[in-house]
């Protein structure tokens, strides 16, 4: 299966909380990188940020991917291609604004690395868990495990049944529903086309924490998981079952960014998702770890009782750690390097 371990790599939506670290761990690796950002006023961060790799580094504008041929001229000359740009938009009441940015901003991607097919060898797609999220069945006891096989039906159904009702959780996960959708049928047709070189990897992960590369001024500016990450740990906005028994999944951003790397370079990894999760949790765990770095934060709820802890939804990440050999960072080292991090910036008082 097509691989690279050296080359040219495009990586779209640099500028973002899991792109930068993915940018750091590709030039450190040897790789030379052409990043899109959509306007130049983005781009100065990224240029002084690794002008050690100035050589190696080049930022180009893309300002509406969904246009058609945005990504042709980024496209040209590299290797392969890892797409992270995607909207996050949880608060729109038209489900189209959310959907269809997401599906055609992904197909558009695809399309320019078909044509230019004789150089790129492998096409990597930030996916995400809301592509593989299912409630547990109704009855069901014990937390619902899903792995790679499995798709959201659930969040569709939802959207299709009450359009802009429709939580803005559960339309964001139709866009990644429908954008990997898109990308693997795409894929497949033009398999059967027969004029594919060039084979694809989807990453899933759930929600990213950890330290941060990417420009932010202030708490209230970060992206919505590292400001909830803040928000819950720094602030202590939660309380009760919130903080202590209500279990969900998490990976470590560098850990994600190594992930990305690892789909390039591992040829087997051509033509497969990957479930990238370092576990299940629940607030009060990261509470806990952060408070052995400063106790300038909220001390939660320490007496809680982590086996009483309810996770609805379990996801299985073995692939990840087969194929990839991708090794995951602890609770513990996410939530103390977090921050620590934080502390650098002034914003735990």
């Amino acid at each position: 299966m097509p691989a690279i371990s050296s080359g040219k790599v495009l990586v779209t939506g640099a500028n973002g909380f899991v792109a930068v670290w993915v940018l750091k761990d590709l030039l450190e690796h040897g790789f030379s990188v052409r990043s899109t950002v959509r306007t130049e006023g983005k781009s100065m961060y990224l240029r002084n940020l690794f002008a050690a790799h100035s050589s190696n580094f080049e930022v180009v504008v893309v300002n509406n991917m969904t246009t058609e041929g945005a990504f042709d001229e980024a496209v040209e000359g590299v290797d392969a291609i890892l797409h992270l740009a995607s909207p996050v938009i949880l608060d729109s009441e038209d489900p189209s604004a959310t959907i269809d940015p997401a599906v055609n901003g992904t197909l558009g991607i695809l399309k320019s690395a078909f044509k230019h097919r004789a150089t790129v060898r492998r096409v990597l797609i930030l996916s995400s868990a809301a592509a593989i999220y299912n409630p547990p069945a109704p009855g069901q006891t014990g937390p619902r495990v899903l792995d790679e096989r499995d798709w959201n039906e659930h969040s569709p159904k939802e959207v299709k049944e009450k359009g802009g009702k429709a939580s803005g959780l559960d339309i964001y996960r139709t866009s990644k529903t429908f954008a990997e959708r898109a990308a693997w049928r795409f894929v497949e047709d033009e398999k059967v086309k027969g004029g594919l070189e060039w084979d694809l990897v989807t990453l899933n992960p759930p929600f990213v924490y950890g330290p941060m590369m990417h420009q932010v001024a202030t708490p209230d500016s970060l992206g919505s998981t590292p400001r909830m990450w803040y928000n819950h740990i720094v602030k202590g906005d939660l309380e009760g079952d919130a903080l202590t028994k209500n279990g969900y999944a998490y990976v470590d951003v560098r850990d994600l960014a190594r992930a990305h790397v690892l789909g390039l370079t591992v040829p087997e990894a051509g033509e497969n998702r990957f479930m990238i999760c370092a576990g299940s949790c629940v607030v009060q765990q990261f509470v806990d770890a952060a408070r052995r770095v400063t106790d300038r934060i909220p001390a939660g709820e320490p007496s809680y009782k982590l086996e009483e802890a309810v996770y609805p939804t379990v996801y299985n990440a073995e692939k990840s750690k087969k194929v990839l050999r991708l090794d995951y960072r602890s609770l513990e080292e996410t939530a103390e390097d977090t921050i620590r991090d934080f502390q650098s910036r002034g914003w735990v008082l």
